[in-house]
């Protein structure tokens, strides 16, 4: 956010008071009409005080004067104006803190007062306080439409002023509750700060953000501002660093990378998404579905054991049916990790996703009574031979029988240990 909008927020207060602050007019004689859309000063001393005060051109004479003005007249019709003005004129004296203070004042007086929430809002966002800069944003964006015209203003500076605050306080509010994690809300006011300056990345890759990190996320349109964002940041690091994480969110949500050079190039030139803008979002195959295609693709003898696993326990009885019957009754070497061991049975797991787990998918009956010197330990890893006698699917398991030990001197395993189940 820049410091010139601010810059711009006081600058209504310091061009004169016959312009912007709505110089007051003194009590008319008896004899005139009163002018009720302006505000009146009746008491002749009240009014040279202000004007006095208010038409100081030096900022350390001016908030002397207004302050002056404001302590012997506390109540008079000119103490918002007069506060406006003493906003701005220590903004010229470089007293940041007095403008903040000012600006509370000013609240106290009037609670809807757009410039003093601009203010606040803009600054307490600048000090990382962001309920409070949410808060005064919101306030401030409610009493925009209610804001008086000041005198000497045209009605068109006065409505691009009123849409330079609204674009502010948008942003203000937007991003606050992006740092509070209220996406919705982040959204909500972001996306019309977009609007009003699609060039501004201040606001383009932060609505981008609230749209992906929204649970659900917005892909679409979180995509789309990604790639606007990667496009209008102008450090090349920067640049980089977006792309790469647009393309890493793109190609999770579509599947493949497919399209994503032309989004970028689409996003170049067009600053919002246009109707009917979409990108179709990749579905997995299901569990049944990916079985279904190993059975397709693979020879059941050529799969692994994990490969197994996922066609017995998830595809669909004839796949099943087809894999069962090219591996039952034969025997088959492997490696698995054993769980738990007794004298003539070991349970073992031989899928990645179970050796992690630590769960046994086979149950493996030995020939005979196994040497107690050769024992495996439980946890370790072990070369078998087992014949498949049957299988439950869910949880899987494998009953095997005839089982016999291969040590390191024997026959090496004829199938490798390939133990990763397919994602499903």
């Amino acid at each position: 956010m820049k410091k010139s909008l601010v810059a711009f927020v006081l600058a209504l207060s310091t061009i004169g008071a016959g312009q912007t602050t709505g110089a007051p007019t003194q009590a008319p004689p008896a004899t005139s009409q009163p002018q009720p859309q302006k505000k009146e000063i009746k008491d002749p001393a009240e009014y040279n005080a202000y004007v006095g005060a208010a038409q100081q051109t030096d900022a350390a004479a001016k908030v002397s004067g207004l302050e002056a003005f404001l302590a012997q007249y506390p109540n008079s019709v000119m103490k918002e104006d007069a506060l406006e003005l003493l906003m701005g004129a220590y903004q010229q004296a470089g007293n940041q803190a007095k403008v903040i203070d000012t600006a509370n004042r000013l609240l106290a007086a009037n609670p809807n007062n757009a410039r003093a929430l601009v203010l606040l809002a803009y600054n307490e966002r600048a000090a990382q306080k962001w309920a409070d800069a949410k808060q005064h944003a919101e306030r401030g964006l409610q009493a925009i439409p209610k804001m008086s015209k000041p005198d000497g203003m045209s009605d068109a500076d006065f409505e691009k002023q009123k849409t330079q605050f609204s674009a502010l306080l948008n942003s203000v509010a937007g991003f606050s509750a992006l740092q509070m994690k209220d996406y919705a809300s982040a959204q909500k006011y972001l996306r019309p700060a977009v609007e009003a300056d699609p060039k501004n990345v201040e606001n383009v890759y932060p609505l981008a953000l609230s749209y992906l990190s929204a649970t659900p996320p917005d892909d679409v349109n979180g995509l789309f501002f990604i790639a606007r964002a990667a496009n209008l940041v102008a450090d090349p690091a920067g640049k980089d660093q977006i792309k790469k994480f647009g393309h890493s969110r793109y190609v999770k949500y579509h599947g493949s990378e497919e399209g994503w050079n032309e989004l970028l190039a689409q996003a170049g030139t067009t600053p919002l998404p246009p109707p009917g803008f979409t990108i179709k979002q990749y579905v997995p195959p299901t569990p049944a579905e990916q079985a279904a295609d190993l059975v397709k693709n693979t020879p059941p003898e050529k799969m692994t054991f994990a490969e197994w696993e996922l066609v017995l326990s998830q595809g669909k009885p004839e796949d099943t049916e087809k894999v069962w019957n090219a591996i039952k009754g034969k025997p088959l070497q492997m490696e698995g990790t054993v769980l738990k061991v007794s004298t003539t049975e070991l349970d073992i797991a031989a899928s990645s996703d179970d050796i992690d787990a630590k769960r046994a998918d086979i149950n493996l009956t030995m020939t005979g009574t196994i040497p107690a010197k050769l024992m495996p330990k439980e946890g370790a890893t072990l070369d078998f031979e087992g014949t498949p006698v049957s299988y439950t699917p869910n949880p899987f398991v494998m009953t095997m029988e005839k089982g016999a030990l291969l040590t390191k001197s024997g026959p090496a395993p004829k199938k490798p240990p390939v133990r990763k189940r397919p994602s499903t």
